[in-house]
Order: C-alpha cells, then structure tokens, then sequence
C-alpha cells in the first residue's frame, strides 16, 4: 500500500498542533515560562481554537500531561513485552528509562518538571499524581509476578528509586543515574525475594 498523497492526507486538527506545540514548549522551556501567544504561534492557530478546545491554559498543561502519562506508559509496557522473566521485567523499567534518558532532548520527568512549577492542587499536580499512582501500580504487578513477598513496600521503593533516577539522569552528563537505580533496584529485588 502507498502513503498518501500530500492532498488526501489527513491533516492534524487544532487540538492536536496545540497539544504538539505545547509538548514540544513545555517540555522543553517549562510551564510558566512558555506563554499561551508561544504555543498558539508554533501550533498555527487562531487564539479562539486554544480556548474553544482547551478553555485555558491550566486544561492545556492537564492535557499536554496526560498525553505525556500515555506516552510514557506506552513506553514502558511496550519496553517491558521484550522481557520474559518476571525478575527481569522489574529492572528493565530501568532499563527503558536509560533509553529514553540518552534521547536527544531529554531534559527529566515531565510531571516533576511541572509540579515543581505547578499550583499546590492544580492540573500539573492532580496528573503527576495520578501518574505516580500508575507507576506504584506497575510496581505492585511486576513485584508480585516475581514472588516478592510484600510488593506494595517494594513498589514504593522502587518509584523513589525511579524518580531519584530521573532527576539524576536529566543532571549526569552522561546519564548514568538508571544505571544506577537499576542495580540498587537489583540488590532490594534479591532481598525482598529471599
């Protein structure tokens, strides 16, 4: 089958150049610092279309994180199917934030970066914790798949090892911060299995 030709194909629509604007802005120069005129400029859109679709710019910044949420667990999961053995797929969490932290571009989490910027309560908070819910979640089920004995403790170690190895790797030159995380993550994986 052939790609498209460049007059059948499908153009983005407003919400999508406005979220793609506000990824690229956001992540890149943070929350604040970006102005609703920048990502209405990048996105090629008339001012009324942000505010149609969006209603402002809190709901840009939900929006842009909650695409980031899908686009991270997209990752992960889709990074964790090479794995075969249950052991093996709690480390290569790590293993997957590696690959991502040697990315151009890569500047940390996301949902940090805008919490740390972000209204005690707001958008960028209520969505990073429900991403750290999830990441807690995976944890949980990666855990118990490997016969840890209490996998909620261990989760929870685990995300802070996660977290505390995305900051590192935005700071190291080169990241070496999952590295890391990874054979701690080994070593309280072997303890919480013996």
């Amino acid at each position: 089958m052939s790609a498209a030709s460049p007059s059948t194909a499908r153009k983005p629509t407003a919400r999508e150049r406005l979220l793609t604007a506000a990824d690229e802005l956001f992540y890149a120069e943070g929350i604040h610092t970006v102005g609703i005129d920048r990502v209405i400029e990048r996105a090629g859109v008339a001012k009324a279309s942000l505010y149609s679709t969006f209603g402002s710019k809190d709901e840009l910044v939900r929006a842009y994180l909650e695409n980031r949420h899908e686009i991270r667990r997209t990752r992960l999961l889709k990074g964790l199917e090479r794995y075969e053995n249950p052991r093996d797929r709690v480390l290569g969490v790590f293993e997957v934030l590696d690959e991502r932290a040697g990315t151009p571009g890569f500047r940390g989490c996301a949902f940090y970066n805008a919490s740390a910027e972000g209204t005690p309560g707001g958008p960028a908070q209520e969505v990073a914790d429900s991403t750290r819910a999830w990441m807690r979640g995976l944890f949980v089920e990666l855990a118990r798949d490997a016969g840890v004995k209490d996998p909620a403790a261990f989760a929870a170690q685990m995300v802070i090892l996660y977290d505390g190895a995305s900051v590192g790797a935005k700071m190291d030159r080169p990241p070496m911060a999952p590295k890391v995380a990874r054979d701690m993550a080994e070593i309280l994986l072997d303890a919480a299995t013996a």
